[in-house]
């Protein structure tokens, strides 16, 4: 069966979590896989285009490096990038071949989506010299955090995924900060409990002078401020590593999806408040916002921080069954006071934001890709 065929048959979301299901089939493989020196990120918001600055600007310096982040929009093979390129097929597959031949069938049948692929990741980041790994959501209990890793990156940490990390920034930062193995990189916060409940941990913090230097390069770029904390906190992780990093070099590398423009289209993944603020200042006035949102994130704040900048919503339809109920959608857009409707032909005389998390960006693509792409 092939990788595609194999992670085609598990969902790609487990309601009941069970962390010693990775735990389990890493002690299956540990003594078999030759891992590189691993740089965990974890966090709310920013892991993305932290890591890939990081792998970015040290590919710069000469090494051979491997990025794994997740989810994905176009392609699947996004979630893997060695040396500068995403993995092509033939490689996915060899390592698909190889993973099997460790994992007794039972063990590789009961892995998830996510928890598989991350072994897969480490299967092919055999070849490389560092590699940047990125949590899913989460820390101590995320499959990213089996692995020994030699340094922890911590981005912005706010309130998400709360059913699974809890209701409190204490108990999302505690879980986050467990991922912490040997040392860590605490970067610029919006909560102060968060800075006092690491200083528990064998950190170091991101001072502002950091982000100030790099925040006239963000700028240039149009980018929101909060891109210029991930960069500085991408050569913080140089500087610790003892690779120092060119700021301009690890700025050209960029996912797609993350503040990306499109001519009049501005395509953000973001989906939580602690996003929209941090968008919010970059953005023109009487925008068409493009707009979805899963049942379990706070859309009705999310809309009440962008509604200055919006003159009306429109719709994108998602087929995903934890996408919020369209009239309670329709309720929460009201009660901002923004006029709606469903998403339509675009006009290129309008300036647009496309946002709500990866399932709508992905939506959005499959929908108009051949307009905009």
């Amino acid at each position: 069966m092939s990788l595609h065929q194999f992670l085609s048959s598990k969902p790609l979301y487990y309601k009941k979590f069970d962390p010693e299901r990775m735990r389990r089939a890493y002690r299956v493989v540990e003594g078999r896989l030759s891992l590189p020196p691993l740089v965990h990120i974890v966090g709310t918001n920013g892991k993305g285009s932290t890591g890939r600055f990081l792998a970015g600007g040290l590919r710069e310096e000469g090494l051979l490096v491997g990025h794994y982040t997740s989810p994905h929009i176009f392609s699947f093979n996004e979630r893997i990038w060695i040396d500068g390129r995403e993995v092509d097929e033939r490689r996915l597959e060899a390592a698909h071949r190889e993973l099997m031949g460790l994992l007794p069938p039972p063990m590789a049948e009961e892995l998830t989506y996510f928890e598989y692929t991350t072994l897969l990741a480490m299967v092919l980041f055999q070849e490389v010299e560092i590699a940047v790994i990125e949590a899913g959501l989460g820390g101590e209990f995320d499959a990213t955090a089996v692995f020994p890793t030699t340094l922890t990156l911590i981005t912005t940490i706010d309130r998400d995924h709360q059913e699974f990390l809890g209701e409190s920034i204490e108990e999302i930062a505690t879980t986050k900060l467990n991922a912490i193995q040997r040392r860590g990189i605490v970067g610029i916060q919006v909560h102060r409990e968060v800075e006092r409940i690491a200083r528990s941990y064998p950190v170091t913090f991101l001072e502002g002078e950091r982000v100030e230097e790099v925040a006239p390069l963000v700028r240039e770029e149009g980018l929101p401020p909060l891109f210029a904390d991930n960069l500085a906190l991408a050569l913080e992780a140089g500087r610790e590593l003892g690779i120092p990093i060119d700021p301009r070099k690890a700025l050209a590398y960029r996912l797609p999806g993350r503040m990306e423009r499109r001519g009049n289209i501005l395509i953000d993944v973001g989906h939580n408040p602690l996003s929209a603020r941090a968008l919010f200042p970059t953005l023109p006035s009487n925008l068409i916002l493009i707009y979805n949102s899963y049942r379990d994130k706070e859309y009705g704040e999310i809309l009440s921080i962008l509604a200055p900048k919006v003159e009306r919503v429109e719709i994108l339809p998602v087929e995903d069954g934890r996408i919020a109920e369209r009239k309670a959608l329709e309720r929460a857009i009201e009660r901002v006071g923004l006029p709606y409707g469903e998403v339509g032909e675009l006009d290129p005389h309008r300036n647009y934001l496309v946002y709500g998390g990866f399932r709508v960006v992905q939506e959005f693509f499959r929908r108009y890709g051949s307009s905009v792409l």
